[in-house]
């Protein structure tokens, strides 16, 4: 490579005149081109990263000795005998929580961040450990890291309903971290991942909806019993004074490991409406087909996937990998052949959205990470929302999230999953479309409206302002009016985590007092083992579901759905939508209602069943029902199963195999997981008679139950 020494001498120069971001964004594309040519390091090279900060990238075999210190001085133990050389960024966030500091942190998408949090269970041990993450995904993610290093010291708990070890790290969305604030009397480190999906960021137009104001809640309600507090967030550049990060020391922290070239393909496409998405495929394949890179390809909606995915379904060729032809004919078995994954990913090609089952997710992020595996991956923002991955290449196809605009600070965290620390130093976003103007990212952390419907004063004494207190007892006041004094308390009480927002309550109230008997007569029907008998009962909770989620359409439908689904344990999805072919639903839809059903609609009924206690006057219990439904009609343990990676229709050959039994009632995720364990995965492989795809997703479940003790034989 020509011109090794100047590029070097102008890097060292930006040092010398204290521009050290520039030198290291230089350094790191200096780093990419002696990748791509093979070039041995030098020992100029392994001074300079030394220089940046950026330790993990110095090349010990060619470092002389002050390097090589560096090295061994930053290396750290991160759980499982396992050693990583930290950053110099990540080594002081570390020191400073060792010190025991309040910190809330932004930093780059590549910064590390899972290191440091590892780190620190290994030195310090602390009792308990809170982490709340935004999204189920973000869940599994995490307990995949720490349970095979942890699981020896910690109860990792990740569920509701899981007795309390002498130890315990919990792992969840803050629903289930409300769920647990009553049972958990000390916490060391309440770690919150993506706190800014708690406040507002200015520049964004997306409104806080009721999951910020269960986040609120959650870190108002687990703070008071925290020692110490670590928030975590990208691209944050200021954060207003608020209750909820009080005495909290903020950083933000520029400090890259990897660097984000822009390519602004929209500069050279047509303004005309026809010819524009005419070009944006054009670009889209030459980028392709001129890469043998990962890409991922952001689009607004799950619309929008299948717009692109047809398209590149035209011009990406089948692949050779026989695995994933092998998982083509899978999916056709599982999920019927209408289904538009079933083509692509003989070509290479993933999709991730909100909608598709939790395991399926899984999967496809797996075959991504994997060389041989799925090329590209088309994607809603759930990807940056729902796990950490990241490829050499992310093409943005539009520029809206939904029907919005899309705002500056989803898009540079959407442009931080280009490149990948030790396998790309440079990773390269295309833009199809303009990006939004930059803009400060600001963010503001308060009591939004709905957390303000439901809270008690006395429980947030000295952080509520005299006009929130007086929106609480108004609210409460007209809430007593319709329920009795004290009513509305004890509902909330009972329904804390389940996101039903006053208007909805009180439409729910008022029909069940404008109709006592045909709620009093309905309402039982839902505890009939015949699900035609729920029709009657299914129809008076529509147009309450229908407003909640603001559903367009037929009420018939939805619940025709439910009582199809009621068979979802012994019907395998194909033969689920036969059942369902007068409504046409197709498997995109599918997978959309039943995720309405066992999430909306179960927050719905447990509102409606702590209702009726106070209206109906009445001895009704539909938590029975409610409790089917929550698991879309699965066996409780199969469902939690799919949280794991074990897709349905694989624990339905566990279960027919009698290897295990899945069906068991009172049995804890954390016991079945021990008997997966104690079975072994050879010998279900054995007994199930499992496809070469089962295997492998077996595999993925088992490495992520198993600690590190145990897999290393």
């Amino acid at each position: 490579m020509e011109n090794l020494f100047e590029r070097c001498k102008e890097i060292n120069d930006m040092l010398v005149q204290n521009q050290e971001q520039q030198a290291r964004d230089s350094l790191i594309i200096l780093l990419q081109e002696i990748k791509d040519n093979k070039i041995e390091y030098t020992p100029l090279i392994n001074h300079l990263i030394r220089e940046v900060g950026l330790y993990p990238y110095i090349d010990e075999k060619t470092a002389d000795w002050r390097e090589r210190f560096v090295c061994e001085a930053f290396k750290i133990d991160v759980g499982g005998g396992k050693e990583v050389t930290l950053h110099r960024e990540q080594s002081a966030i570390l020191s400073a929580l060792l010190d025991g500091e309040d910190l809330a942190i932004s930093a780059p998408t590549s910064f590390g961040k899972s290191f440091i949090i590892d780190a620190f269970l290994e030195i310090k041990r602390p009792n308990t450990v809170v982490i709340i993450v935004p999204t189920i995904a973000l869940t599994d993610e995490a307990r995949r890291r720490l349970y095979p290093k942890f699981s020896s010291i910690y109860k990792i708990i990740t569920t509701t309903g899981v007795e309390l070890g002498e130890r315990n790290l919990f792992i969840f969305p803050q629903e289930r971290a409300l769920q647990y604030v009553g049972e958990i009397e000390h916490i060391d480190l309440l770690i919150v991942d993506e706190f800014y999906k708690a406040g507002k960021i200015k520049g964004t137009t997306k409104p806080l909806d009721e999951r910020a104001a269960q986040l609120i809640e959650a870190i108002s309600q687990l703070e008071k019993k925290a020692t110490q507090r670590y928030f975590l967030a990208p691209n944050i550049s200021e954060l207003k004074t608020n209750p909820f990060t009080k005495g909290m020391r903020f950083e933000k922290i520029d400090f890259n490991t990897v660097y984000t070239k822009i390519i602004k393909v929209y500069e050279k496409i047509s303004k005309d409406k026809k010819e524009k998405e005419l070009q944006k495929f054009e670009f889209l394949e030459n980028i392709l087909s001129s890469t043998s890179d990962k890409s991922i390809i952001y689009v607004n909606s799950h619309s929008g996937i299948r717009i692109v995915a047809k398209r590149m379904s035209d011009f990406c060729m089948d692949t050779d990998q026989c695995f994933l032809n092998q998982f083509s004919l899978w999916l056709k078995e599982h999920y019927g052949a209408s289904y538009m994954l079933v083509n692509l990913v003989r070509k290479g090609i993933g999709i991730h959205s909100g909608q598709i089952h939790r395991s399926l997710a899984q999967i496809q992020i797996k075959l991504f990470e994997q060389e041989k595996g799925l090329r590209n991956l088309i994607s809603t923002s759930s990807l940056i929302e729902g796990v950490n991955t990241s490829a050499r290449n992310v093409i943005i196809w539009s520029n809206k999230n939904a029907n919005s605009r899309l705002d500056y600070f989803t898009y540079k965290n959407i442009i931080g999953r280009g490149g990948r620390m030790f396998k790309h130093f440079v990773g390269e976003v295309y833009l199809m479309e303009c990006p939004p103007a930059e803009t400060t990212p600001l963010l503001e952390l308060d009591y939004p409206d709905p957390l303000l419907e439901r809270i008690d004063p006395e429980e947030y004494s000295g952080k509520l302002t005299p006009e929130q207190i007086a929106k609480i007892e108004e609210n409460e006041t007209e809430m007593d009016h319709l329920l009795g004094k004290g009513g509305y308390r004890q509902v909330i009480k009972e329904t804390a985590s389940q996101g039903v927002s006053k208007p909805i309550l009180i439409d729910a109230i008022r029909s069940m007092r404008d109709n006592p008997n045909e709620w009093r007569a309905k309402l039982p029907c839902l505890l009939n083992a015949n699900a035609e008998r729920w029709k009657s009962v299914l129809f008076l909770t529509m147009p309450l579901l229908r407003k909640m989620k603001h559903i367009q359409g037929r009420n018939t439908k939805i619940v025709h759905f439910i009582q199809i689904l009621s068979d979802s344990w012994s019907l395998s999805i194909p033969n689920l939508l036969k059942r369902l072919g007068p409504d046409s639903i197709t498997i995109d839809e599918y997978f959309e209602l039943e995720k309405l059903i066992s999430f909306d609609f179960v927050s719905l009924l447990n509102s409606i069943n702590a209702i009726t206690k106070r209206i109906l006057d009445a001895n009704i219990d539909i938590s029975p029902f409610i409790a089917k439904v929550s698991n879309a009609f699965l066996p409780p343990l199969v469902f939690e199963l799919e949280e794991y990676g074990l897709p349905r229709m694989l624990s339905r050959k566990i279960q027919s195999s009698q290897v295990i039994d899945l069906e068991k009632e009172g049995v804890s995720i954390n016991e079945i997981l021990y008997e997966f364990r104690n079975i072994g995965e050879d010998r279900i492989i054995k007994v199930a008679r499992l496809s070469e795809v089962d295997r492998f997703i077996l595999s993925h479940f088992f490495d992520g139950i198993t600690p590190v003790s145990s897999s290393a034989t």
